[in-house]
């Protein structure tokens, strides 16, 4: 059994209150259930009220105690979330009435007195012992936080954070939430008086799945970051090649807590429904197109000791990446593949893949950022030229084919490209790039173009329906119709025919849409 992990904290004021349940907030996510405890007036209410409108991002959100109801839900932008007050319970059996026994899953359950019923607490919690401090001031309060099972190391984690925040001198800076991603990280905006504004990454060493990859996690197989160390490193080598990358003001990269320069807000798409701004997309494909240009080192600096060598998105990672549509993407589908046509498609795989690896495999190679599309580009409008492109999410960055990455652009798998834009942008590069060198091959990049966009978004029919079944994300399934778009787009050139057919045989399109 786990021994519980517990600290005390200080509280000066409810602005500390606040900070320490915004704090919390960052390191629990659906199925955690957190208890307030404590005499009567001692910060309950205000805490979980604290912990819910940061979780809302509104400070004024209504919060009314649910003394009297009992249970209050919520359904907040990141997960919904039960808040509980136990105070009016006279018998543990009455918490099926509330919802609480069981305890509901996929939320968040934040419960108030949990004295009331003790038995009844989970072995898995946090908990949270109010205590006056009057002689500090009238709103002065002593936090005692204690983590019990599971949630001993959620709290171990908790105080790592706390210290950290209090080294780089922001322990007492407002919070902000901000939106996550598909991943385990998680973001906050930290407010220090007038200051700019700088970002609180917290991005906990966890690998992405079970090792079954020939004994390695899916993140291992297809060189995705398990921790903050390759973000730190990759950071320091595009802005040491003049990029705009955030500057990384504090790093503890034992924990994965990092405090960054905020570049902003302003997006590459513009009007209502959102669309990509062919100016600020003009931009990025140039940027991409002088990156791939340079001579780029393979082995990054990462402290005063140690290095980080970037790995190479070798043929294996990409067959382990589209696997992805014979685990998920076909059974979500009702289609379950035999032995043989698994082989064929591997198969055909592994010839198309030789072609881009040769290129990734020598000088050629370049830094493959990984996720360059709109979510992960900032418009800085303060910079010049290609300056003006913020690069937030590369931690996953690989050797590979330069083509990747201006697939990933030019099909962005959150909005939709027009094929036009999406045509003339290309052309854009390969003009740029056939400028800069007399022996760059157009036609050979747009048959890689091809290939690496099969690849992608091959892989993201299979990563969309993993989130939607593993990870209880069912919002990213709206997406795959865009996907199949660009895919059918790939297929259609002359090097992908014996793939085209292959899908055209075995692979359906996503719910709601007729097959081509």
């Amino acid at each position: 059994m786990t021994a519980p992990a517990t600290f005390s904290v200080a509280l000066a004021n409810e602005t500390a209150t606040a900070n320490l349940m915004a704090d919390l907030a960052m390191l629990i996510g659906p199925g955690d259930v957190v208890t307030l405890s404590g005499d009567l007036g001692a910060g309950k209410t205000f805490a979980a009220r604290a912990l819910i409108r940061y979780f809302a991002g509104d400070d004024d959100l209504e919060v009314p105690s649910p003394t009297f109801t009992l249970a209050q839900g919520y359904e907040l932008p990141p997960f919904p979330l039960l808040h509980a007050d136990l105070y009016r319970i006279d018998d543990a059996s009455e918490l099926e009435e509330i919802g609480l026994s069981p305890m509901p899953e996929g939320a968040v359950v934040l419960i108030e007195w949990p004295e009331r019923a003790p038995d009844a607490m989970p072995a898995d919690r946090i908990d949270i012992a109010f205590s006056h401090r009057p002689a500090l001031g009238a709103s002065a309060r002593a936090a005692e936080i204690t983590g019990y099972g599971t949630g001993a190391a959620q709290v171990a984690r908790l105080a790592a954070l706390r210290r950290f925040l209090e080294y780089a001198d922001y322990d007492t800076a407002r919070r902000r939430r901000m939106a996550g991603d598909a991943s385990t990280r998680s973001y906050a905006r930290l407010v220090r008086g007038d200051e700019r504004a700088v970002i609180l990454m917290n991005a906990p060493r966890r690998p992405d799945g079970r090792a079954i990859y020939h004994g390695k996690s899916y993140s291992a197989a297809v060189h995705l970051a398990e921790d903050v160390r390759p973000f730190v490193a990759v950071a320091g080598g595009l802005r040491a090649q003049g990029f705009s990358a955030p500057a990384i003001h504090h790093a503890d990269l034992d924990h994965g807590f990092l405090i960054l320069e905020d570049l902003g807000t302003a997006s590459f798409l513009k009007g209502d429904p959102p669309q990509p701004d062919p100016e600020r997309y003009r931009l990025a494909t140039d940027m991409l197109a002088v990156l791939h240009r340079k001579a780029l080192p393979e082995t990054l600096p990462l402290t005063g000791e140690l290095a980080y060598r970037i790995p190479v998105f070798d043929t294996e990672a990409m067959l382990v990446e589209i696997g992805l549509m014979l685990e998920w993407y076909l059974p979500d589908r009702g289609v379950d593949p035999g032995d043989a046509q698994r082989a064929d498609f591997l198969a055909m795989w592994r010839e198309l893949l030789a072609e881009p690896n040769a290129g990734a495999g020598t000088s050629d190679r370049t830094w493959v950022l990984r996720d360059f599309h709109s979510p992960n580009l900032i418009w800085l409008d303060d910079r010049a030229g290609t300056d003006k492109v913020g690069l937030i999410d590369f931690q996953d960055a690989v050797l590979g084919p330069a083509s990747y990455d201006l697939v990933s652009l030019l099909q962005d798998a959150r909005i939709d490209v027009p094929e036009d834009l999406e045509i003339a942008l290309l052309t854009r590069y390969i003009m740029a790039r056939r400028g800069a060198d007399a022996n760059f091959d157009p036609s050979a990049f747009a048959e890689l173009y091809a290939i690496m966009s099969a690849q992608r978004n091959t892989r993201l029919l299979g990563t969309f329906a993993r989130l939607n079944r593993r990870d209880r994300k069912p919002h990213y399934l709206r997406h795959q119709p865009r996907i199949w778009t660009y895919l059918n787009r790939s297929l259609a050139h002359p090097a992908l025919a014996l793939l085209r057919e292959w899908y055209r045989l075995h692979v359906p399109p996503p719910a709601g849409l007729t097959a081509r």
